[in-house]
């Protein structure tokens, strides 16, 4: 699973293997270790309308619509926004989406990736 965070944006991209565990288990997380701590940035299904976030305890959770994954590794549907009004009335623009192979060479391995569908 990979995140970018830019400004007010977060965005996460998944594997095949990462969607289908996340849409069978609720939830899927990924840990990047420094000196001393540890990010955490999570996947978690839950009962809501939109895509939420929260952060907390070193840990960025994205919070998943239990609809929108229910069956999200079986079809089509690339991803998943929203834009979430935050406490102090600024904006989060929050992104899902399944991870497409790079049309361009890449030294990343992307064989769990989704096939691009601009490759010819």
């Amino acid at each position: 699973m990979k995140i970018r965070i830019k400004g007010n944006s977060v965005r996460y991209r998944l594997t095949k293997t990462e969607v289908e565990t996340f849409c069978k288990t609720g939830y899927f997380e990924e840990r990047t270790a420094f000196n001393t701590k540890t990010l955490t940035y999570a996947l978690k299904a839950v009962d809501a309308d939109n895509l939420g976030a929260e952060f907390k305890v070193d840990t960025i959770t994205l919070l998943v619509p239990k609809k929108f994954s229910a069956n999200w590794f079986e079809n089509d549907k690339v991803g998943f926004e929203n834009t979430m009004l935050l406490d102090n009335k600024s904006e989060l623009f929050l992104l899902l989406e399944k991870d497409f192979a790079c049309l361009d060479n890449t030294t990343e391995d992307q064989s769990d990736n989704y096939p691009n569908p601009k490759a010819c």
